[in-house]
């Protein structure tokens, strides 16, 4: 049995374009449909009693590179899922949290995710953080940044760990969705000693039972730390 309990998931939400390709329909298809997995997902952890955070990478900073209708596209996604989400996220006693550079997108979206953390901030059952906007390496450098002007001359894991958008537990698991076996420059410091799993199937088509036998497959492994067990 695994050493320690999964109180952070973390997933890589991956193949929406691929699952609307396979069948026909336009690439924001499935991102309209991914965008209903996350709530099922959500709502399936904020049940699960060990599961303290799940985070979700859902917009990088290199998915600006998309096609500009595209992008136009998610951002509006964006703004209608937290305005729907409410009620879910009230109902199942989930605290909503962005990190990332939010400070690209529009005021009103901005405004909507600013609102929906202080409206949820009170909720303790999960944690769901959204990377939106997202890069690791950018967040580490940022990290090491306001250290250095705080007066820091020398700075330990410890106070890197500190200064992060993410001050929460490291990552148990980590998810990746649609076959591809690759971490995308996403919590690459939380990371660190976090199991992996790599599902083929893509994110619209991921259920609350896959992922309910993942976290059984997690189970069975041995953490060692670096360590012998």
């Amino acid at each position: 049995m695994s050493n320690t309990p999964l109180k952070h998931l973390a997933i890589i939400m991956d193949g929406n374009g691929r699952w609307a390709k396979e069948r026909g329909f336009k690439r924001t298809k499935g991102h309209e449909v991914g965008a209903e997995t996350i709530r099922t997902i959500t709502t399936y952890c904020a049940q699960c009693s060990e599961i303290e955070t799940a985070t979700f990478y859902a917009f990088s900073t290199e998915n600006w590179k998309r096609p500009k209708l595209e992008v136009e596209f998610l951002m509006k996604l964006l703004d209608k899922y937290l305005q729907k989400e409410l009620s879910t996220y009230q109902e199942n006693g989930i605290r909503f949290q962005a990190i990332g550079d939010i400070g690209a997108f529009s005021r009103p979206l901005q405004a909507r995710i600013r609102n929906t953390e202080e409206l949820t901030y009170a909720n303790r059952n999960l944690t769901q953080v959204l990377a939106l906007n997202y890069g690791s390496r950018s967040e580490i450098v940022s990290s090491v940044n306001t250290l250095i002007a705080s007066g820091k001359t020398s700075i330990s894991e410890e106070d890197i760990s500190s200064a992060l958008q993410t001050p929460y537990s490291d990552i148990d698991l980590l998810i990746r969705t649609s076959g591809e076996e690759r971490i995308s420059n996403f919590l690459l410091w939380q990371l660190s000693y976090a199991e992996l799993y790599f599902s083929p199937t893509l994110w619209p088509d991921f259920t609350a039972k896959e992922l309910e036998d993942i976290i059984t497959n997690y189970k069975t492994r041995t953490r060692r730390f670096g360590g012998v067990k």
